[in-house]
C-alpha cells in the first residue's frame, strides 16, 4: 500500500513542481487600478478590482502586485473563476499591527478556486508581533480569535511557489477542505517566542504538498488536523518551532480519519519536538493511518520521535480515560541526529486501542546530557525493528519503562 501511494503522489507532483506554462494577459494593480506602493495607501480595493476582472475573464489572467510596500487591509478573493488565475505578487503585503480591526480571524482569504499560481517572490508580512501577547487560546476557551495570514478555502489543482509569509499574528497558512495544492520554495519566518503561529497547518484536504521549503516559527512548522490524507512533506527545514506534527487528534465529534502521510528528507534544528503524533485522552473515536517518516536529519532537537497518546496541555483533559484515537501503518525510517533530551524514542500508546503495526528502522540518535546516553520509552506498542537502533528500541516494554 505503501509503495503504491508512493507512485501515485510522484505522478501528482510531477504536475504540480514547477509553474504552469500557460499564456495569460497580464493586469497590474499598479498601473490599471491606481494602486499606491507608500506603505500607507490601503490596497485592498484595488487588489478586489484586479481579482474581480481576473476571475471574470474566459482566458487566464495574471494579476501583478509590483515591487514596493502595500498596505493591506483584508483582502476576500472568491472563486469560482472562469479560467486559471494567478497572482505575481513581486512586492511586500503589509498587515494592520492591530489585531483588532479584523473582523474576521483572517488577513487574506482564498477560496472555491481551481487553478491558482501564486508566486513572484513577494512578502505576506503579517506584522504580528504586538499581538503574541494577546494569544491565550491554549488556556482560554473564550479566546479572541487572532487573524491568520493566508487562509485557503477548497482551493484545487494549485501551485505556491516562492513566496514568504513572515510574522503571522496567528496560524500562517491554513488549508481546508482543498486538494492538490502545493507549496514549492515557500518560506515561512516568524521568532520562536511567537505564540500559537503555526506555519503551514491542513485539515480536511486530500493531496497537499510541500516541497523545498524552509519554516521558522513559534509553533509547529507543519501540522496536520483531521480528514487530512494524501499529504507529502518533502525537503523541508524547521526550526525553530514544535516540529512537525500529526494533530492533536479527538478533541472533536465526527473528526474524520487521516491517511497517507509521508514525511521524507527533512531536516529539523533546534526545534522542541521532532515528528510527532498527538492525540487527546479521554477522546472521541478517530483514526490516523498509513503515516510514515523517512530520512529525516535532527539537530538538537528535543523528543525527536514522539507518539503521544497521553497529550494534555494545560491540564484540559481526564488522564485516566484512554485515548480512543487508532493509531495504525505508522513507520519511522533513517532517522539520525542528536537529541536535547535524553528520552530521544518516545511511543506512548493508548491504553484501549494500542498501536498496530508499527515499524523503526535505522534509528541513530545521540544525546550528550549529564544523565547519560539516549534511552527510548514505549507503552501499548510492539514495534518491529530492522537495522540499527540507537538508543536500544523498547519493543515490549510495561507502561512507562525506559529501554536503556
Amino acid at each position: 500500500m505503501a509503495i503504491q501511494m508512493n507512485i501515485a503522489i510522484t505522478a501528482l507532483l510531477l504536475l504540480f513542481t514547477s509553474i504552469p506554462i500557460v499564456e495569460c494577459t497580464d493586469i497590474d494593480v499598479v498601473a490599471n487600478f491606481g494602486a499606491v506602493a507608500d506603505g500607507q495607501t490601503d490596497l485592498s480595493q484595488p487588489l478586489m478590482n484586479a481579482w474581480k476582472e481576473a476571475c471574470a475573464s474566459p482566458e487566464p489572467v495574471n494579476i501583478v502586485i509590483p515591487e514596493g510596500t502595500y498596505l493591506l487591509s483584508e483582502a476576500t478573493l472568491n472563486g469560482p473563476c472562469q479560467a486559471p488565475i494567478s497572482l505575481q505578487l513581486q512586492g511586500t503585503l503589509m498587515a494592520p499591527e492591530d489585531p483588532t480591526v479584523f473582523k474576521e480571524p483572517t488577513w487574506v482569504s482564498i477560496s472555491h478556486v481551481d487553478s491558482l499560481t501564486m508566486f513572484g517572490g513577494g512578502v505576506f508580512d503579517g506584522q504580528g508581533a504586538t499581538a503574541w501577547g494577546q494569544n491565550d487560546c491554549a488556556k482560554n476557551k473564550n479566546c479572541v480569535k487572532l487573524p491568520i495570514n493566508i487562509r485557503f478555502l477548497d482551493v484545487k489543482n494549485s501551485l505556491i511557489q516562492d513566496i514568504t509569509t513572515k510574522d503571522s499574528k496567528q496560524f500562517h497558512v491554513n488549508v481546508l477542505g482543498c486538494s492538490n495544492i502545493t507549496f514549492q520554495s515557500f518560506t515561512i519566518s516568524t521568532p520562536e517566542e511567537s505564540l500559537n503561529t503555526d506555519g503551514i497547518h491542513i485539515g480536511r484536504s486530500n493531496g497537499v504538498y510541500i516541497l523545498d521549503s524552509k519554516i521558522e516559527t513559534g509553533d509547529d512548522c507543519v501540522s496536520l488536523g483531521d480528514g487530512s490524507n494524501n499529504v507529502k512533506v518533502q525537503g523541508v527545514t524547521c526550526g525553530p518551532g514544535h516540529g512537525i506534527s500529526i494533530g492533536s487528534l479527538g478533541k472533536y465529534k465526527n473528526e474524520e480519519p487521516i491517511s497517507g502521510v509521508f514525511v521524507t528528507q527533512c531536516t529539523l534544528a533546534n526545534t522542541m519536538n521532532g515528528v510527532r503524533i498527538k492525540t487527546w485522552p479521554a477522546s472521541q473515536p478517530g483514526s490516523a493511518t498509513d503515516i510514515h517518516f523517512e530520512d529525516i536529519t535532527m539537530d538538537n532537537v528535543g523528543n525527536p520521535i514522539l507518539v503521544d497518546q497521553e497529550y494534555c496541555p494545560w491540564n484540559q483533559c481526564d488522564l485516566s480515560v484512554p485515548s480512543r484515537v487508532q493509531l495504525s501503518k505508522l513507520s519511522f525510517k533513517n532517522i539520525r541526529g542528536t537529541s536535547k533530551t535524553q528520552i530521544a524514542v518516545k511511543l506512548i500508546c493508548s491504553s484501549g486501542l494500542p498501536c498496530d503495526e508499527v515499524e523503526l528502522a535505522d534509528i541513530d540518535l545521540t544525546y550528550n546530557g549529564p544523565e547519560g546516553p539516549a534511552i527510548s520509552q514505549c507503552s501499548n506498542v510492539h514495534p518491529a525493528l530492522s537495522g540499527v537502533q540507537n538508543p536500544a528500541a523498547c519493543s515490549s516494554q510495561p507502561t512507562g519503562e525506559a529501554a536503556p
